[in-house]
């Protein structure tokens, strides 16, 4: 491995909010994504896909000096309507962390009945198409609970359980995790010990900034966390 800085970019919807709806500062209106991906580019960052970090984190490839992961928690429709097209002009690949719990229902594990229905996520024709476009599909548990929240054999469950839906789905290989609501659990150690018995390489965070992947921890990796207002090039300073 011989990149020195990663920065991953954590994102939730593309698309404008429902009127009067909760969770504004999730939505990223697609010029505004056109504008950060952009941002990167012209900073000097080249996109990679999650094969490349993976196999970087494990001293088995390279990254470039200024490499950067664009990721997208839930698995929301949108992502085929308005991410999907900026993607593919930037001809960038990308990773979707979906609770397997949910695929094809409604992101319910965030605002339950007392609000709204929720927003819609992908079926698997869905992540299948965007698998098919560059987006790789990987583990944000099953049920989207928040770890902390969870005993030892819960959080063994949700992890292996996840694992093997995707892989028996998507008919490949699934080592890369996002913890819900950027939530390692009670112990993180010990959900580092689960997450490497059940078959992981390494999981994300949510929050932080570019760092050194030499230094990482592979099962504690920081993401960007953006929204709107986010300033790209600040946030990469």
């Amino acid at each position: 491995m011989n990149g020195r800085r990663l920065a991953i970019l954590g994102y939730h919807q593309v698309g404008g909010p429902p009127i009067g709806g909760p969770g504004a500062s999730y939505y990223v209106p697609q010029r505004v994504l056109n504008t950060q991906l952009g941002q990167l580019r012209e900073a000097g960052w080249q996109f990679v896909d999650a094969d490349t970090l993976i196999a970087a984190l494990a001293g088995e490839g390279t990254l470039p000096s200024l490499a950067a992961l664009v990721t997208f928690d839930d698995g929301y429709r949108t992502l085929l309507d308005h991410a999907l097209p900026v993607l593919s002009e930037y001809e960038c690949p990308a990773v979707v962390f979906v609770p397997t719990d949910h695929i094809g229902g409604h992101d319910t594990f965030d605002y339950g009945s007392s609000h709204r229905p929720g927003e819609e996520l992908c079926d698997w024709d869905d992540l299948r198409r965007l698998e098919q476009a560059g987006i790789a599909v990987q583990s944000h548990s099953a049920s989207h609970r928040a770890f902390s929240d969870l005993g030892p054999d819960e959080l063994r469950a949700e992890l292996a359980g996840s694992k093997k839906k995707l892989e028996r789905e998507l008919e490949r290989e699934v080592r890369l995790l996002a913890y819900p609501y950027g939530d390692a659990g009670l112990d993180a150690d010990l959900t580092a010990d689960l997450l490497e018995e059940t078959g992981y390489s390494a999981a994300c965070l949510y929050g932080g900034g570019p760092f050194d992947p030499w230094q990482a921890d592979p099962f504690r990796l920081a993401r960007i966390a953006v929204g709107p207002g986010t300033d790209i090039r600040a946030k990469l300073s």
